[in-house]
């Protein structure tokens, strides 16, 4: 296949790949068709919103209002798409949209906010981003990059509490932390305040929040919105933009002030107790357990129907190794909202720590069902290979090990290694094969796993001069560490090189 000849298939898959962007009618290059689209956002949304931190179930009728005010703009935009829209348990000033019109925004953004106004323009961004299939342009673009590079190397001859997560779950998690180029941004600034002014809302809305963003950005909170809004950077030329547009829209829309006040009360007069649980988390990542646990306290008595401040109370006293007042909190927690992943799965590992395997094992699996995470599969592998059941114990150790190349990951390749060896010691220990002087056979062996293995025993397999099929067995001597080679003269010859006709048979790991 020649590089003029790639290029042309390339071409071609451009040209029947260009659909119409149902916002800006403009032709798109778009692989991922529209059912895959609409999967993508469906399979996600659940995971990811526990990933995010659940939902923010303790003031259902601020999701019902943000539910209405998103539901107004969904009406008038340009494609009709199954839109949803949650609020988070999330202190974090942020919103994201998944594919298919599942778009989320966080407690922490909400109370930045000023106006209905300003949630229209952000959920009116979301929708855009969703209407105009901006996730899916990135992921058709990156399947055309996947094909650009193949072609190359043909023609030359030449991956919050969503890191945790593995599977297709860490894929979601991809999908909602993706950055967005600055077209798909001012098109969503643009598109969104267009789908407020038809829904009566005043698009100086969107001016003032970007304004807010730039504002914060350049001031102590800087880190606060780089980290944060790294999906969405505000800029002047943001704010610019949206002055030109909101000039060009009609006025008279409403901002809603009042009516976003009202929604907001509940939430705005516990936000002491949020601020109390996010100060015991930092205190508690940089070790204080005795501040994080005054603060837990804290949080508890200001809001004691918020089932995070348990967990929080909970955590401090899994660190502290006091298991027993561990499972006491999380109990709590779950009381209080039965539906997030994470009760579970700290239960779960405090249940470990005690020794209840049985209920260990039934929380984990509970938490799996709700966002699957690397430390819940590491510990129900443990406990599948303390059970005896080694095939149960290796699935759960290869979702972990497939998950990246964090410490986790590889302890779950030692796992599995130490696991597999006996049964299938090939894989773990290839074999190369040379002639001494005198052309007897030696053979090399290397231990690639992550411990010293001994009890190496290798079959050289050969046909005799009667043309019979024979087999002669040699041991390697003596203990080989990790990464280590050892070699065998097996006496046999003479050797005249090719194929190497030898297996490895057994080896055991080292006491």
């Amino acid at each position: 296949m020649n590089t003029r000849l790639i290029f042309s298939l390339l071409i071609a898959t451009w040209l029947t790949g260009c659909a119409v962007n149902p916002v800006t009618g403009k032709a798109d290059f778009m692989i991922v068709s529209e059912q895959e689209e609409l999967a993508l956002g469906q399979q996600n949304y659940a995971p990811m919103q526990q990933a995010q931190g659940g939902i923010y179930d303790v003031d259902p009728e601020l999701t019902r209002y943000v539910q209405e005010v998103g539901d107004k703009l969904a009406a008038v935009s340009d494609r009709p798409l199954p839109y949803e829209f949650v609020v988070l348990n999330n202190s974090v000033p942020n919103a994201w949209a998944l594919p298919g019109g599942k778009i989320a925004i966080n407690r922490g953004l909400l109370t930045e906010l000023n106006s209905e106004a300003e949630l229209a323009a952000v959920l009116g961004h979301e929708i855009v981003h969703a209407a105009a299939k901006h996730s899916a342009q990135q992921m058709s673009r990156g399947v055309l990059l996947q094909g650009a590079v193949l072609a190359t190397a043909v023609a030359t001859g030449g991956s919050d509490y969503g890191q945790m997560a593995v599977g297709g779950a860490a894929a979601g998690a991809q999908l909602i932390n993706s950055t967005y180029g600055r077209g798909a941004e001012l098109e969503s600034d643009k598109y969104g305040m267009i789908y407020m002014s038809r829904a009566g809302y005043d698009p100086a809305g969107a001016v003032t929040l970007q304004e807010t963003f730039v504002r914060l950005s350049e001031g102590r909170e800087s880190d606060w919105l780089s980290g944060l809004f790294a999906s969405h950077p505000p800029s002047p030329a943001r704010v610019e933009a949206n002055v030109k547009t909101a000039a060009r829209l009609p006025g008279g829309g409403t901002l809603g002030v009042e009516r976003f006040e009202a929604a907001l009360s509940k939430t705005r007069s516990v936000l002491p107790a949020y601020e109390a649980h996010d100060d015991g988390r930092k205190a508690l990542a940089e070790e204080k357990t005795d501040e994080a646990l005054a603060l837990a306290n804290k949080a508890i008595d200001l809001f004691p129907q918020e089932a995070h401040f348990y967990a929080l109370r909970g955590d401090v006293r899994l660190v502290g190794e006091d298991y027993d007042k561990a499972v006491t909190n999380y109990d709590n927690a779950i009381r209080r909202r039965d539906d997030y992943f994470y009760y579970y799965l700290q239960r779960g590992l405090a249940n470990n720590e005690l020794g209840k395997s049985d209920a260990a094992a039934t929380d984990l699996e509970r938490s799996i069902t709700m966002l699957p995470t690397g430390p819940a599969h590491y510990t129900l592998g443990q406990i599948e290979e303390n059970r005896g059941n080694v095939e149960a114990a290796v699935e759960h150790y290869l979702i972990v090990a497939k998950s990246g190349d964090g410490q986790l990951a590889q302890a779950a390749t030692g796992k599995i290694q130490r696991l597999k060896l006996s049964d299938s010691p090939e894989s773990f220990i290839p074999r190369r094969c040379d002639a001494d002087n005198s052309g007897n056979l030696v053979v090399s062996v290397q231990n690639q796993t992550s411990w010293a293995i001994e009890g190496v025993e290798i079959a050289i397999e050969y046909t005799d001069s009667y043309g019979h099929a024979q087999q002669v067995r040699r041991s390697v001597p003596g203990q080989i560490g990790a990464g280590q080679v050892a070699s065998v003269n097996t006496g046999l010859g003479p050797y005249a090189g090719g194929s190497c006709p030898v297996r490895v048979v057994a080896a055991r790991y080292a006491e």
